[in-house]
């Protein structure tokens, strides 16, 4: 199939099955401090070696019950079926999405950002029935032309206020959990990747997450921080890339 073609079918099944939402999107970073919660995020970027899924980080998370949301790209979907039924089973999961092969977004038109965008939020529909309400831009990347599609396409654009630092080999687990004790705080959003780039994820997540709950706050996904929260949600109104 041409990309030409591809472009022209997401336009018309975009419409038939995402609806648009009212108002402009925001470009949500973080629930207010006010907030007793912290939502953990995980990105499944695709990965050209490896198994691409973090099982031991996964089993951990749902052995001690801890809410995660996991950003998907459409390239990871596609490779990990069994993986992604799995995750839509467990109750205090949910799934968004996180482009469709990881590109930069700023660097494409428009037609072509749309086409990133919506392409896994219609593989979940299609293959999952399940409806992606949430989007992280790869890198973190964007422009007021991404913040828009994702406006028209229903979706919440979902960035990050902690960063976890897990793909960089350098960082220990004890410079991890250093860094991230500075930053985090009731309402953060913490990014981290469940799909193996991250030697001691699990361990950093096992540890912070305790840590957490013996300072009064809790993991919960993104979807409840911002309904908990949502009144005084840290986002850039202007929607402008910094």
């Amino acid at each position: 199939m041409t990309l030409k073609r591809t472009l022209a079918i997401c336009a018309l099944l975009v419409s038939a099955v995402v609806p648009a939402a009212d108002g402009a999107a925001q470009v949500v970073r973080s629930g207010p401090s006010s907030c007793k919660a912290v939502a953990l995020t995980f990105d499944m970027c695709p990965v050209r070696e490896g198994a691409g899924y973090d099982a031991p980080l996964i089993d951990m998370l749902m052995a001690r019950r801890i809410p995660a949301t996991f950003f998907l790209s459409g390239r990871w979907i596609v490779k990990h079926e069994a993986e992604v039924k799995a995750l839509l089973t467990v109750p205090f999961f949910e799934v968004g999405t996180h482009g469709q092969v990881h590109a930069h977004l700023p660097a494409l038109d428009a037609d072509h950002q749309r086409a990133e965008i919506s392409r896994p939020v219609l593989t979940l529909q299609k293959r999952y029935g399940y409806r992606g309400l949430l989007f992280r831009p790869p890198y973190g990347e964007y422009d007021d032309t991404a913040v828009e599609i994702a406006r028209a396409l229903g979706l919440q654009f979902i960035l990050w206020s902690a960063v976890s630092g897990d793909p960089d080999p350098r960082l220990s687990p004890e410079r991890m959990l250093e860094d991230l004790r500075a930053r985090v705080r009731g309402g953060s959003i913490v990014v981290f990747h469940a799909n193996g780039k991250g030697l001691h994820t699990r361990a950093v997540v096992e540890d912070l997450s305790q840590e957490l709950l013996n300072k009064g706050l809790r993991p919960v996904t993104v979807t409840e921080l911002l309904g908990r929260c949502n009144a005084s949600a840290d986002h850039d109104p202007t929607a402008s890339n910094r």
